[in-house]
């Protein structure tokens, strides 16, 4: 009886009730209350459920899931690391955030970008969310490097967000790349309003004209002339933009079908799921739930309706300019949320111009976004990593 009743004690202590803490019970709420925004409400599922499940694991005690090997006094590991430990590498090294972006470049098509290139200059001033997070970051304490990394959350790019901060400042990877791919995910709550407050209902009832037909020649020139382009001026956009380009490039070529379409799904879905998950993992009560993460979640916010405001007052700009036939509201699409800023304005379109179409619009300044979070990004890795 003994023998049971000390296999029943073990067995309890090293349970994971034995090592469950406060911090674990929240952020376990935390990671349900994600699952229910993925599953029930449908907030970009495909990103926030493995997040969500990666906090879970990363919250049950006692299971060494993210801990890292135990070595010897040579070196040696006497005891291998967890599954999540090892999966991270990809993360931590890079190496995700670049694969992500060949298969964004093999879904992108920058046809309304070539057939309306002032479009390039909304993707720009939406990039303004950056550079007000980035001086509030370093009021509220950050170093310039964690600022740098907090601030290129208003870019509304999670693969970049990641890239920046895996190089600047790791030490806060987690909460960064939790809020970029949370307000990715909240798009379509966080920006309507905010587009209301910067337009009219006449301007955003504007009907654009429609756009003007894009040569293959013009595809296919359009992801080399980039690279080249921004790489000469910026090497150190060189791995995230030559990589999103040489996905697009695959894609408009019209004879790599079969990398087309793994870049786009096979190995985008993969990279996704282990990308998710371990950034889920960062998110261990000890590290995530501090004063800092808060500053980070807030500023993020700030940094995102700074950015979607930047695009409309600059659409409003455009607007004047071309005599009443932009309308402004296409602005609020120069995030990197690629298509999900777009679909909002769309939706917002349709609700006072039911018979117009601006989707197609809006996708001009989206994808400039993305490039054009980039280059902030690989400005501030240029000015802050030596």
């Amino acid at each position: 009886m003994s023998v049971v009743s000390e296999a029943f004690a073990r067995i309890v202590g090293e349970s994971g009730f034995a090592g469950l803490t406060g911090g674990n019970i929240v952020m376990l709420l935390v990671a349900f209350a994600l699952l229910y925004l993925a599953i029930g409400r449908g907030f970009e599922p495909l990103l926030l459920i493995p997040i969500a499940f990666g906090c879970l694991l990363a919250n049950l005690p006692l299971s060494g899931i993210t801990s890292g090997p135990v070595l010897d006094a040579l070196g040696n590991e006497t005891q291998a690391g967890g599954f999540l430990y090892y999966m991270s590498f990809g993360t931590v090294k890079e190496i995700y955030p670049v694969i992500i972006f060949m298969g964004i470049g093999a879904m992108t098509d920058f046809t309304p970008l070539l057939a309306n290139p002032i479009t390039f200059l909304l993707g720009a001033a939406a990039q303004l969310g950056v550079f007000i997070a980035l001086f509030g970051a370093m009021v509220l304490g950050f170093s310039v490097q964690e600022a740098a990394s907090i601030a290129i959350i208003g870019g509304a790019d999670g693969p970049t967000s990641i890239y920046l901060c895996s190089k600047l400042a790791p030490q806060i990877l987690g909460a960064v790349a939790v809020a970029s791919y949370s307000y990715m995910s909240l798009v379509p709550l966080i920006q309507p309003p905010i587009i209301k407050l910067c337009t009219s209902k006449a301007d955003r009832a504007i009907t654009m004209d429609k756009l003007r037909p894009v040569s293959k020649l013009e595809r296919i020139l359009f992801p080399i002339v980039v690279t080249v382009v921004t790489g000469l001026i910026l090497p150190m956009s060189v791995p995230l933009i030559g990589v999103l380009m040489f996905g697009n490039l695959i894609r408009e070529c019209g004879c790599a079908d079969r990398l087309s379409d793994t870049a786009q799904n096979a190995i985008m879905n993969t990279t996704t799921i282990f990308l998710s998950l371990t950034v889920g993992a960062t998110m261990e009560a000890d590290k995530f739930l501090t004063l800092g993460t808060i500053k980070i979640i807030v500023l993020g916010l700030v940094a995102f309706m700074a950015s979607t405001a930047g695009g409309c007052w600059f659409g409003q700009l455009l607007k004047g300019l071309s005599g009443g036939k932009i309308n402004p509201m296409i602005g609020a699409a120069g995030v990197s949320a690629v298509p999900m800023a777009a679909r909002v304005v769309q939706v917002l379109c349709q609700k006072e111009n039911p018979g117009h179409f601006l989707l197609m619009h809006a996708m001009g300044p989206n994808v400039a976004g993305v490039i054009g979070t980039v280059v902030a990004a690989a400005v501030m890795l240029t000015l802050l990593s030596h």
